[in-house]
């Protein structure tokens, strides 16, 4: 505004100048005029308010012993009815009390205690494994089947799964034995996250990673959220064209998931991944992928570049980082980046440098008798298991 009134000055008209500047010569005459100071006027009492004496004494008779614990709709009723007195209604009754303060939940209230939510990153495969459990639905009522699936964030690969007729915090302790073994985890690579299910937190699966030395997270409570990425996948599972309402038998179900995860694993081309499937990541193939795909696309953009309106083909990239519930403050998020590469470099240095997919196992070695041959979900995976058998887990 002052601007406006330095053009006045020079012999230019308020609303002149006030166009000139896109300023609203309303607002100008406005902000000319004094400012008045506004004094808070008390709210006027109704007619019908009661006096003062009276409001002491309806809180002198909520405070007596007859009736300090009833409510104001009790205390009413009961006035009219035993004494024949009426003070004044229920509703003047509370607005008395919340003048004095004296409103509030009676009750004892839920007071949940705050959980801190969990926030991890994965820069690399075999760094962060989150896992759940779903139901299948079996051929009768109330009948199901239990699938174990454990998933590696960064390459969404399942890196093994189980499929019984429980849940179990033993065969959960088994399943992971062999994950570990086929997948050649060393001490501190690795943590596993899960929700707060009865076999994700069993006592025994806590011990087998305090032996292995693998870090353990957990969701909140009530908070599927917290584990996305396995409730992402299981959605996958159960919309794949010709999922079943109802499996026949225990055989069926097991026909379906061996199906099912060699194709997700080797076949299916993850939107979260730049469309390449969770093996090419897992093993490393995806940047020569990218490239190969980025050197198609400009061969088609030289043939035809009026196919391409938007120029040049850019060449995708892979996610640096997957996260779960990523911080806020960004000084923690570089914190917690420099933390998994140092846990990717130990896990490479423990592996002498090999792919650490399957540098433990041992040829010919023996295997309790799990459904877990997702490892052999391609060809070129250099993930050489014998043959899964099938015990009927009850």
């Amino acid at each position: 505004m002052s601007t406006v009134a330095s053009l006045r000055t020079q012999g230019i008209s308020a609303r002149e100048a006030c166009d000139a500047l896109g300023v609203s010569s309303a607002t100008y005459y406005r902000r000319q005029q004094p400012q008045s100071a506004r004094v808070a006027r008390p709210r006027p009492s109704p007619p019908r308010a009661l006096p003062a004496a009276e409001r002491e004494h309806v809180l002198e008779v909520l405070h007596s012993e007859r009736f300090v614990d009833s409510s104001p709709a009790q205390v009413s009723a009961t006035l009219l009815d035993d004494d024949q007195i009426y003070l004044c209604s229920p509703r003047t009754m509370y607005r008395i009390l919340d003048e004095a303060q004296e409103v509030k939940e009676r009750r004892n209230q839920c007071r949940r205690p705050i959980y801190q939510k969990p926030e991890l990153v994965a820069t690399g495969p075999n760094q962060v494994w989150t896992w759940d459990l779903t139901k299948l639905r079996g051929p009768a009522k109330w009948t199901y089947y239990y699938l174990y699936v454990v998933l590696d964030l960064f390459s969404r690969l399942v890196v093994a799964w189980m499929l019984a007729h429980r849940e179990s915090g033993e065969l959960a302790k088994d399943l992971f034995s062999q994950a570990y073994d086929q997948q050649g985890i060393s001490p501190g690579q690795l943590t596993v996250h899960n929700d707060r299910g009865s076999a994700p937190t069993a006592k025994t699966l806590y011990q087998l990673h305090a032996d292995l030395g693998v870090d353990r997270s957990v969701s909140r409570p009530y908070v599927s959220n917290d584990n996305p990425y396995s409730e992402a996948q299981f959605k996958t599972f159960k919309y794949a064209p010709g999922y079943p309402d109802r499996f026949g038998s225990y055989p069926d179900g097991l026909i379906w998931c061996r199906a099912f995860f060699p194709w997700y694993n080797g076949e299916h081309r993850h939107s979260g991944l730049t469309s390449l499937t969770p093996a090419a990541v897992h093993e490393g193939r995806g940047e020569a992928i990218l490239a190969q795909r980025h050197e198609t696309m400009l061969a088609a953009y030289v043939a035809h570049p009026e196919r391409f309106p938007n120029g040049l083909p850019r060449r995708p990239t892979l996610p640096e980082a997957v996260w779960i519930n990523p911080p806020e403050d960004r000084s923690q998020v570089e914190l917690h980046l420099a933390n998994a590469r140092k846990v990717s470099l130990r896990g490479v240095e423990a592996s002498g440098g090999e792919n650490a997919a399957g540098s433990r196992i041992a040829e010919g070695a023996e295997r309790s008798e799990l459904v877990l041959d997702a490892a052999a979900f391609s060809p070129h995976s250099g993930l050489l298991s014998p043959p899964s058998t099938v015990e009927d887990l009850h």
